[in-house]
């Protein structure tokens, strides 16, 4: 239980890369995504306990991830463009945590993390409907490089709420299509399906029954 939950939080951090690539041009909709583990290393019964599925909520400014874990419950991610905030909720095993970034700990944060160099490539690919371009990112950090390759549309959105986002900000568009490695857990998410809908403000305000706690006292809660 205490490597899944690990792995839950790995999941949760690169759902937070990603969650911030949203439209500005009031797309209003769900972006609905399938979630794979290529390459991994990770044991079959982890892996099979691992979500397999990701909605993607948008309306103007905001946003909201939600990931099903299974029997461990439901992740969310609420991004606020207005207040340059992110909550994060977690429901597992009947308890309900909340934890929010700060912009100016998103700010910290982002300054502390490696710059990415992008390389952007004359090849496109239709994903859902939309005709998405390549990019090759890189990252160095340790003196290690790591390469994985996106497809994004402008269609959809611009850039302008990349604010948490050091791997993606530059990226002048929504990601329909990525990678990433983290280790022994490489994800894959792709998009399967684009619906455009009003999406209720009420989605993104987080629920007066989640407790508020910092990162660090939830990993104490699930044993470090």
């Amino acid at each position: 239980m205490k490597k899944l939950f690990r792995f839950t939080l790995i999941l949760s951090a690169f759902v937070i890369a990603f969650s911030s690539i949203t439209s500005a041009k009031g797309f209003k909709g769900i972006i609905t995504y399938k979630i794979s583990f290529p390459g991994s290393t990770i044991d079959a019964s982890t892996k099979a306990m691992l979500p397999k599925m990701m909605t993607y909520k948008i309306r103007d400014n905001f946003g909201r991830t939600e990931i099903d874990m299974g029997g461990m419950g439901k992740q969310i991610q609420i991004i606020n463009g207005e207040e340059k905030t992110i909550s994060m909720l977690y429901n597992l095993m009947g308890q309900k945590f909340c934890v929010t970034m700060s912009s100016e700990a998103i700010e910290k944060e982002m300054a502390d993390k490696p710059k990415p160099t992008i390389e952007y490539v004359d090849e496109t690919k239709e994903i859902a409907g939309y005709t998405c371009k390549k990019a090759i990112v890189t990252v160095e950090d340790n003196n290690q490089k790591n390469s994985f390759i996106i497809y994004y549309t402008n269609e959809l959105g611009s850039n302008t709420l990349n604010f948490d986002n050091n791997l993606f900000k530059d990226i002048d568009g929504v990601l329909l299509e990525f990678e990433i490695d983290e280790g022994e857990m490489k994800m894959k998410l792709e998009a399967i399906s684009v619906e455009k809908k009003n999406i209720p403000q009420s989605e993104f305000v987080v629920p007066e029954d989640y407790k508020v706690v910092t990162q660090d006292e939830l990993k104490n809660m699930f044993g470090g």
